[in-house]
């Protein structure tokens, strides 16, 4: 069953909405609430508490800021038997900074009942006041998958009395390359649980994971408005023998992060490469004769922002899904309306707004009114020489992606990269983009005013207790 829920339904702070008390809380727990002005449910909570409190498995897109964090917390407060000090409820995060507000909101949550121990379970501290915490005795933990997965490895958390398990953010933790070790944890519980994810997006890798560990979930989407609203369609009219150069002019003026640029055949993929490379751009193919390391490759960059323009056929980007992808350039009309519509649905995605823009000759008009029609809406003309270039910031990608050798059969996990880079390396958390573990190789994002002193500093350092090989893809 998937619930929808539409944003005109999103009640102010002082407006009316559902009250709590219509849920079944404890009076303690209401009393609590009424304290911390938790007057009345955000749309999410309403939809989604019902159903956890019913104790069914919920599967919940919602952005940050939607209330989201109370939705799970009063569902696993409500199970714990406080009087038995042992972990009830673990919560998932992708960040340390989200884990420690996830913690606080829970302990202000708990104020109802006294003796609810809430602790925090992340890299970047030392693990010995952890195991102490643990030792004592804790009702909810909270923590991010690696420095979760070190604790049970070790033997310092026992997840034997689990009734509630959270993934929050999932999607976020699944984009830094957590899914193994998320698939690590969640077999060390028991499997009678309850599962709650929580998701902005709901990309297939999302989909999987919930086939794998939740049990007849219900959903709940919190509707953004159309996607279609938030891709603003443009074409230009351009003669065959200017259409590839007239994709520098395109890019140089909308000037977004990453493109997708769609062409009908390999070669002019091959083509449009060449001139774009020629041109200045930080650009990459996508074809079917590629092996698959190659493409791995390919395919990391892209997605971590270290690679402006993606040229590729439809084949070739067939199940591609790319967090913030700024714009999609149609190289040519495609004669088939459908997937002109699949092409463009690429961009806007989530809370973003996104550029659909598409070359055409005289010979393809009739395939735009094709796609007019099917989309039943005028296709907006625009004039090619009337673009400016804006050519005080060059369009170079934020971040470069750095190769360790070394990935998942020398047991490297994401959060040994970053404690590397953020430890000895002494660089910021926000320095550090993507990271992605593979089975030979570990590829991490930086930001490219930091790559080659990252590459120095990982180089002379010590990676997982070893020293490492490390290159820029860009070198």
């Amino acid at each position: 069953m998937t619930t929808n829920i539409q944003p005109s339904s999103l009640p102010a702070a002082n407006a009316t909405g559902r009250p709590f008390s219509e849920l079944p809380l404890s009076p303690a727990m209401l009393a609590t609430l009424q304290q911390l002005e938790y007057l009345t449910m955000t749309p999410i909570q309403a939809a989604s508490l019902p159903i956890a409190l019913a104790g069914h498995d919920l599967i919940a897109q919602a952005k940050t800021g939607s209330g989201k964090t109370a939705a799970f917390a009063l569902p696993l407060l409500t199970k714990l038997n406080p009087r038995h000090f042992a972990v009830q409820a673990m919560v998932l995060c992708p960040t340390r900074e989200l884990a420690d507000q996830v913690t606080q909101e829970i302990r202000r949550l708990a104020r109802f009942e006294d003796n609810i121990k809430v602790i925090t379970l992340c890299g970047g501290s030392t693990m010995r006041p952890q195991r102490a915490s643990l030792e004592h005795g804790a009702h909810v933990v909270v923590g991010t998958p690696g420095r979760i997965m070190d604790h049970l490895e070790r033997g310092s958390l026992s997840l034997d009395a689990l009734n509630t398990l959270v993934l929050d953010e999932a999607d976020r933790m699944l984009d830094m390359g957590f899914y193994d070790d998320i698939v690590y944890v969640a077999k060390q519980c028991p499997k009678n649980r309850q599962t709650l994810l929580f998701s902005a997006t709901y990309p297939e890798s999302i989909s999987k994971l919930s086939r794998q560990f939740l049990r007849n979930p219900q959903e709940v989407k919190l509707l953004e408005q159309h996607e279609e609203s938030k891709i603003r369609q443009r074409f230009y009219e351009v003669n065959p023998e200017e259409r590839l150069q007239a994709v520098g002019t395109l890019l140089k003026h909308y000037h977004p992060v990453s493109t997708l640029a769609f062409c009908n055949t390999k070669q002019q993929c091959r083509e449009l490469l060449d001139v774009l490379i020629a041109q200045g751009f930080h650009a990459l193919t996508l074809n079917g004769d590629m092996e698959q390391r190659e493409r791995d490759q390919v395919l990391i960059q892209f997605a971590n922002r270290s690679c402006s323009v993606l040229v590729a056929t439809d084949v070739a980007a067939r199940g591609l899904d790319i967090a913030q992808l700024e714009a999609v350039i149609n190289v040519d009309v495609t004669p088939d309306p459908e997937i002109h519509i699949h092409r463009i649905g690429r961009t806007g995605r989530a809370d973003e707004d996104g550029w659909a823009l598409s070359l055409c000759s005289p010979s393809e008009m009739r395939r735009v009114e094709g796609i007019a029609q099917m989309m039943g809406s005028e296709p907006e003309w625009h004039e090619l020489a009337s673009l400016q270039s804006k050519k005080s910031s060059p369009l170079v990608p934020p971040m470069v992606t750095l190769q360790i050798l070394g990935g998942r059969k020398e047991k490297i996990r994401p959060g040994d990269v970053l404690g590397a880079l953020t430890g000895e390396a002494g660089f910021t958390r926000e320095q550090v983009g993507k990271i992605t573990v593979t089975d030979q190789s570990t590829y991490v994002a930086v930001a490219r005013n930091i790559a080659r002193e990252a590459v120095r500093k990982l180089s002379a350092g010590k990676v997982k207790g070893k020293s490492v090989k490390v290159r820029s893809l860009e070198d």
